[in-house]
């Protein structure tokens, strides 16, 4: 008989792994050596487990002749490549932490992420696309980064040499994957040792860095696939970006511990790239939030390939709209695809659908509890468990809640209780059978096609402008992203300003997802008797004059 709250705990017949990243990965390695690991059809690279092992080894070797100890922090801030993941093993394997850093931040942002941390290492794109990487570096120089010692550059050999940079080819190549000291650092590592960090919107202006351990994230990894049922047969197409949890650890972690195949389609997402790539690559599994899959479908040449070995993947990141995950399952034959649902402080997932959900459970909720984690959902005024059914904050506890925000104790006990509950700010309702479907968010959280923005980040921002007296930012419905940005504007007194005064202001100084797409300048706000502004009514009249309707979503 099912319990009448809002609690679910998850299955422990499969016992947690307790090994480091490092170690498990040599034991995949050592059972399969000559299996094919990786794939970079944008680098025309491939690695066999044992070649991936070999390289990262060296890479590892590589960054401790850099002078970097266990414990130090080295950034990454690129796309997807094989640069990329050879550190996410090489940091791993002698207890460096990898710091995440998203490749659409601008130089405040950087500025921000790098010195809190303190980042000791970085390495970097050279550019992407109009993004000169070097450049903000370069801007920013040593006086704002004080603790960055060694910044190395991934490059093509016909590169010109940059000035005060190491390449990474030449990184690389110093090392020597034999080195004794890989072996004697892994001795001393532990499980729950923080790893990684990686930056979440913060509700105070400033983003905050969820450290995670091997624990968290390796014993994440491998549930995800359990769900998916991945086997050494499958071949998994990553077009989501590695900075976030969903590339690296529903990604990269998801295969490496289930010995499949990564495939990465392209460095940054394109639809033709990855029906190429399922195609040519007889990709098994694909990952998407939902705007990359409506993109694929929705491309002229979608019919020309054949995604027949297409069984399942994952679609995360925003709420799933029925409509596309019908299309999902009959078109592209992802039969299995699942659903999951989580946050970066969880490792991320929490919940997830596995490959034998029925449809309608499927395409309406998140799936159910994963292995080795609670969730309950409460009343957030009371605290108390809801009867299932009810709305409410959902809670998670486990293995997967984070170490803590990094050198941040006051908000670390604000999102975590001293019951170890990870409080997720989202409100979700538990039916009979245990399925968990996300209704709303209690805070204001923007979700633009899978990237998170807290609106109080963007009002700070925007508070630096020399005409901007207030100013209040919300989400409105978008039929492509999900939701796009509104800012309402007062100008300070006897001032005038236009739209794109505004945007101009924020170009370069904050990621292009965050610049409001409306900008409307009004006189006030919104208020209640005790003023407090009422977004819910800039919200409305909003959509109203735009003539906005909320997309039907499960």
């Amino acid at each position: 008989m099912t319990s009448s709250l809002s609690y679910a705990k998850g299955a422990t017949d499969v016992p947690l792994i307790e090994q480091t990243i490092g170690a498990f990965f040599d034991d995949m390695a050592a059972s399969q050596p000559d299996h094919e690991a990786l794939v970079s059809r944008h680098e025309a690279r491939r690695f066999t487990y044992r070649e991936l092992q070999t390289e990262s080894n060296r890479l590892a070797s590589a960054l401790l002749n850099l002078g970097l100890v266990p414990g130090d922090r080295i950034g990454i801030w690129s796309h997807n490549n094989v640069p990329w993941v050879l550190l996410q093993i090489a940091t791993a394997k002698v207890g460096l932490i990898l710091v995440n850093i998203n490749p659409a931040y601008r130089t405040s942002e950087l500025e921000y992420a790098l010195n809190k941390v303190g980042v000791k290492a970085l390495v970097t794109m050279a550019q992407f696309k109009t993004s000169d990487y070097l450049g903000m570096l370069r801007e920013l120089g040593s006086a704002k980064l004080p603790l960055l010692k060694h910044t190395v550059w991934i490059d093509k050999s016909s590169d010109a040499d940059q000035p005060g940079m190491q390449r990474f080819s030449d990184l690389l190549a110093s090392g020597n994957p034999d080195d004794p000291r890989i072996a004697q650092i892994a001795e001393t590592l532990k499980a729950t040792d923080p790893i990684n960090v990686q930056f979440t919107s913060g509700t105070t202006g400033f983003p905050k860095g969820a450290t995670l351990t091997h624990r968290n994230i390796l014993n994440n990894g491998f549930f995800i696939g359990e769900c998916m049922k991945l086997t050494p047969h499958d071949r998994l197409c990553i077009p989501v970006p590695l900075y976030h949890c969903f590339g690296m650890v529903l990604g990269n972690l998801a295969a490496l511990t289930h010995g499949s195949t990564i495939v990465y389609p392209n460095d940054g997402f394109d639809p033709l790239t990855v029906l190429e790539t399922v195609q040519a690559e007889k990709c098994t599994g694909l990952h998407g939030v939902p705007t990359m899959f409506i993109a694929e479908l929705d491309h002229p040449r979608f019919a020309e390939f054949d995604l027949s070995s297409l069984r399942t993947g994952i679609m995360a990141g925003s709420p799933c709209p029925t409509e596309v995950m019908k299309r999902v399952v009959d078109q592209m034959h992802l039969g299995e695809i699942t659903i999951a649902y989580g946050m970066t402080e969880t490792s991320p997932v929490s919940c997830q659908s596995s490959t034998d959900t029925p449809q309608d459970k499927r395409v309406s909720t998140v799936g159910t509890v994963q292995p080795h984690i609670e969730v309950k959902i409460i009343d957030p005024e009371s605290g108390a468990t809801v009867p299932r059914g009810i709305s409410g904050e959902l809670l998670t506890r486990g293995y997967s809640v984070m170490h803590g925000y990094w050198e941040d104790e006051v908000r670390t006990r604000e999102a975590i209780d001293a019951e170890h509950w990870m409080h997720t700010g989202d409100l979700a309702v538990m039916d009979d059978e245990g399925y968990v479907n996300i209704v709303g968010r209690i805070k204001d959280l923007v979700i633009r096609g899978g990237e998170n923005i807290y609106p109080r980040e963007i009002e700070e921002f925007l508070y630096r402008h020399p005409k901007v007296q207030d100013v209040q930012v919300v989400g409105l419905p978008d039929k492509r992203y999900g939701e796009e940005l509104c800012a309402w504007v007062i100008v300070k007194p006897n001032q005038s300003a236009t739209e794109d005064e505004i945007r101009d202001f924020c170009k370069g100084q904050i990621a292009h997802y965050k610049v409001p797409k409306y900008i409307q300048f009004v006189t006030e706000f919104p208020m209640t008797v005790t003023g407090k502004i009422q977004k819910f009514k800039i919200r409305d009249e909003m959509k109203a004059r735009l003539g906005l309707n909320e997309e039907k979503t499960a």
